[in-house]
């Protein structure tokens, strides 16, 4: 689930910043400390520094270039949650199951929860249900949900996800199976 938080913390903007207008160093900083890290604690990746709310005084500390400010900042961040529906793109799959990008982090599909069916993988990287004949490869759009979040300090978040259960699956299969339901209906109706 992504969120917007305000944070409150206290920075130090290194020397070779202060060339810059203070905002922009400050930014500059927040950027560098916050971006693209992990805090594996709440489990949450930071994606984007959204607005900076309040810049304190400096202060400067004897034998150190830098000089350090209290900042309340809005920042945009994700973290997976139990339960929580997910889409996302195959980016690859390998003989145990296959990697779905999902937003800025990568879930895995264990090869037992890709579908309701007995699944052949091929040597070109393909899953095939064996009854279905649904194809799962790089590149196909699924929609899946997180059963399981797992983080170890100065690690990535880790994410187990299922396509088994009703409405889950490649957005194909979905599509397909509507279209069947509906021309199944229609013959009913006939």
């Amino acid at each position: 689930m992504y969120y917007i938080e305000k944070i409150k913390d206290n920075i130090r903007v290194d020397p070779r910043l202060l060339n810059l207008p203070l905002e922009k160093a400050i930014y500059q900083t927040l950027k560098e400390n916050y971006e693209g890290k992990i805090d594996s604690k709440e489990a949450k990746i930071y994606i984007a520094i959204l607005d900076i709310e309040s810049i304190g005084e400096g202060v400067i500390i004897p034998g150190d270039g830098g000089i350090y400010y209290d900042v309340t900042f809005k920042a945009l961040s994700y973290s997976p949650k139990i339960s929580e529906i997910v889409e996302g793109i195959v980016e690859k799959n390998e003989e145990f199951g296959s990697f779905v990008r999902i937003g800025p982090i990568i879930g895995l599909v264990h090869k037992t929860q890709l579908m309701d069916d007995y699944v052949s993988f091929s040597s070109q990287g393909v899953f095939q249900g064996k009854t279905t004949k649904f194809t799962l490869k790089p590149g196909d759009e699924v929609r899946a949900r997180i059963i399981a979040v797992s983080t170890k300090e100065g690690r990535d978040i880790r994410v187990g996800l299922t396509m088994r259960q009703v409405g889950l699956g490649a957005l194909d299969w979905l599509r397909k199976m509507k279209e069947e339901k509906e021309k199944a209906k229609k013959k009913k109706e006939k």
